[in-house]
């Protein structure tokens, strides 16, 4: 079996969009015809910034570190696309370029169609922050209406240890429920250690709570998918669901979480009383 190499991809990858480009697109004028098509190596590294030498070596595959700021500036010379500047930057960090504007994000239409069809099976959908950014009736008649709520508020680690109503609704199971939430949190935070996001979260999280602090500081990796979930409504009373996630095709940094009903209690037809009622926690 023939073994990819990441770097000779990232390689090949450069040098395809160097040549897609014309001096003139780049802003360089110059008389005369080239022996080859696009920019030269030299020109690309000067209007990017950085070294010939070391940007002959990215386009040569070696083995080398480069910042996000020297990735930004190729993408911006080479004119990559939104599609092309997320591949760029997995070839040569393994993850997706951090965002400057945190703007919430926007689920698709298609998406947010999906989760209104789950009907009694409260469903929503996770950022790679841990954002709460869409949801469905099913999950406003248990968890809460967020349609009011700031992106902070709808932050799942937030909410975990600031909200009364979701230690209320957790119970004995508020503990188990924190520490996955902190392992999950703590590996999206290992791939964006860059963003000044996730450092200002831990510190604001770690004045105001002291179990976070504490939990924080166990340095807990391990996420296991949680089972079942068992939830002390103030209305309904006490729910168990199956938990289903996996990411959504739309983009690879969001996650489709559905609880299901039980099979052999009740949960089903009190979701339904829910719904029927409006009652919205």
């Amino acid at each position: 079996m023939l073994k990819v190499d990441r770097r000779q991809e990232l390689a090949q990858f450069l040098r395809s969009r160097r040549e897609r480009i014309s001096p003139q697109h780049a802003g360089i004028m110059e008389g005369g015809r080239r022996r080859t098509p696009g920019l030269r190596r030299s020109e690309v590294a000067m209007l990017a910034g950085m070294s010939q030498d070391w940007y002959t070596y990215l386009e040569q595959g070696r083995d080398i570190q480069v910042s996000s700021e020297v990735l930004e500036s190729l993408a911006r010379v080479l004119q990559l696309n939104t599609n092309e500047r997320k591949h760029l930057f997995l070839l040569a960090h393994r993850h997706f370029p951090v965002e400057e504007k945190s703007s919430e994000v926007r689920i698709s239409a298609t998406l947010q169609h999906f989760l209104d069809q789950m009907e009694i099976h409260p469903a929503s959908v996770i950022d790679a922050r841990l954002n709460i950014v869409g949801w469905n009736n099913a999950f406003r008649s248990v968890y809460g209406n967020y349609d009011e709520l700031s992106e902070r508020e709808r932050n799942l680690v937030w909410i975990t240890f600031t909200s009364d109503y979701f230690r209320q609704i957790k119970g004995e199971h508020w503990e188990e429920a924190a520490l996955r939430c902190l392992a999950q949190f703590r590996a999206g935070y290992g791939r964006f250690v860059e963003d000044p996001w996730w450092s200002q979260q831990i510190a604001e999280l770690s004045a105001i709570s002291e179990e976070f602090k504490a939990m924080w500081q166990r340095q807990e990796v391990i996420y296991a998918p949680e089972g079942l979930k068992q939830l002390d409504h103030p209305v309904a009373g006490e729910l168990t669901f199956h938990n289903l996630s996996f990411t959504a095709n739309e983009s690879p940094e969001l996650q489709v979480v559905i609880n299901m009903p039980f099979e052999g209690t009740d949960t089903a037809e009190k979701v339904r009383q829910l719904l029927a009622t409006g009652n919205f926690a």
